[in-house]
């Protein structure tokens, strides 16, 4: 199976609180790989308060999330396991496991009022730990002669182009991370930048991850053309 390209999931782990009606409800997140990752954090969690009302949880593994489970734990069916899933869903993540602890003040909230609450806790752990963008990127190591630098490296600066290292001998080598789906069109472009006087070969590829803020553009591609 081919990697995706691109893919958002939860930055860090972590939780959050909320209160609702004296009644507490702690969401702790974390990224999974699989759902044997998955399992063990919600028994981590679960054991951490066992003096909890309620450990609800959902989470989604796999680059398809072929993997998808949630559980009420005690609460009227369909009131917290699928609004925490939901949740997860509609930040569009991947990979990510919640669990929502409640205890229990005293207060019913009533089916919705639980909707409401598993979705806002699960939301807000979310945004407390962060969210990132993974982009599949190859490397590209682009060998040239010194006079070159300069111009190459204000080329890169333009285009957003990450220069993830420069080594430096008898020429300089300039390594960089390019989204997979344009190394051609940007070996392309830095032939006709350098008027082929560069060596250019391709690398590993590897996942590089970028604070996400949804609404703004993470790549800008300039002149390179997507094909």
């Amino acid at each position: 199976m081919e990697k995706e390209q691109t893919y958002l999931t939860v930055k860090t782990s972590g939780a959050n609180e909320i209160n609702i009606k004296k009644s507490r409800f702690i969401g702790s997140v974390k990224r999974v790989k699989t759902e044997e990752e998955a399992k063990a954090f919600v028994d981590q969690i679960t054991e951490e308060n066992k003096s909890a009302t309620h450990n609800c949880y959902a989470y989604m593994v796999g680059q398809d999330d072929h993997i998808q489970r949630k559980s009420d734990n005690g609460e009227p069916s369909g009131t917290a396991g699928l609004p925490i899933l939901d949740a997860i869903k509609l930040k569009q993540l991947h990979d990510v496991a919640v669990v929502v602890t409640r205890y229990f003040g005293g207060i019913k909230l009533g089916a919705g009022g639980l909707i409401r609450a598993y979705s806002n806790a699960t939301t807000e752990a979310i945004n407390h730990v962060g969210v990132v963008e993974r982009i599949l990127q190859t490397k590209v190591n682009i060998t040239i002669d010194y006079p070159l630098l300069e111009q190459l490296k204000y080329h890169l600066n333009q285009e957003d182009i990450y220069i993830d290292d420069i080594q430096y001998g008898a020429n300089v080598t300039v390594v960089v991370a390019v989204p997979a789906d344009i190394v051609a069109a940007f070996k392309k472009e830095i032939v006709n930048l350098l008027n082929d006087r560069a060596t250019i070969e391709t690398g590993d590829q590897e996942y590089f991850e970028i604070d996400y803020h949804q609404g703004k553009d993470r790549y800008k591609k300039g002149s390179i053309e997507l094909k």
